[in-house]
């Protein structure tokens, strides 16, 4: 019986070790937690701005925007993104150098190039729809095109992120419906999914490291 377990932990060890050397396990829940913490600020940004200036975001998205309060909705939704890959960098370079794990290695070029695609492809989507004038479908989109990325990534690092893919592609669908509350899916979606993601993640795999 104790060598049927001593064979069952070999053969885990080994997987554990196949595992590390072909996704990158580094990634951090801190960054996920920073990144919802920004895009909640970002969006009460945004729903101060449209209060000043007197918009009600559901009507005024089906009628249409004009083209300063698009560039102010885009350069927040920018200085997010800036911010996120910010402390996503940050967070999972401290953790691979405590797991003395090598930052840039094949593996994260997989990984980004993966992430990389469905998010270039969503962000030209998404400056078509801007062109076109169909805003309402631009906060759902973001949701689609950011979980398909999440999905297709998910195979060269935590497998988890890939459950965070499905509920970020759920919501943009949703939001495809219910076009006056595009602004509350992209808040959920990138804002507190990303908060309870980050969280689930850092007591999983990093809290032992601190």
């Amino acid at each position: 019986m104790n060598q049927q377990h001593e064979h069952l932990a070999t053969l885990q060890e080994i997987r554990n070790i196949m595992d590390r050397s072909s996704r990158f396990i580094s990634l951090s829940g801190l960054a996920g937690v920073f990144a919802g913490i920004f895009a909640l600020a970002g969006a009460a940004v945004v729903k101060w701005y449209l209060s000043t200036h007197n918009i009600k975001y559901r009507t005024a998205i089906a009628s249409g925007l004009n083209t300063e309060v698009i560039i102010f909705l885009v350069s927040v939704a920018l200085l997010v993104m800036v911010l996120a890959i910010a402390a996503a960098i940050y967070f999972t370079t401290r953790k691979a150098r405590q797991q003395k794990q090598p930052v840039w290695d094949t593996k994260v070029q997989r990984l980004l190039l993966n992430l990389a695609i469905p998010l270039g492809v969503g962000g030209l989507f998404c400056a078509v729809l801007l062109y076109h004038g169909i805003i309402y479908l631009v906060a759902p989109a973001m949701l689609v095109f950011y979980g398909l990325a999440l999905i297709n990534g998910s195979k060269y690092t935590l497998s988890d992120i890939r459950y965070l893919g499905l509920c970020e592609i759920a919501l943009g669908l949703v939001a495809c419906f219910f076009i006056g509350y595009g602004l509350l899916s992209w808040t959920i979606g990138f804002g507190v999914l990303h908060i309870l993601y980050g969280t689930i993640m850092y007591f999983k795999y990093e809290r032992h490291l601190s």
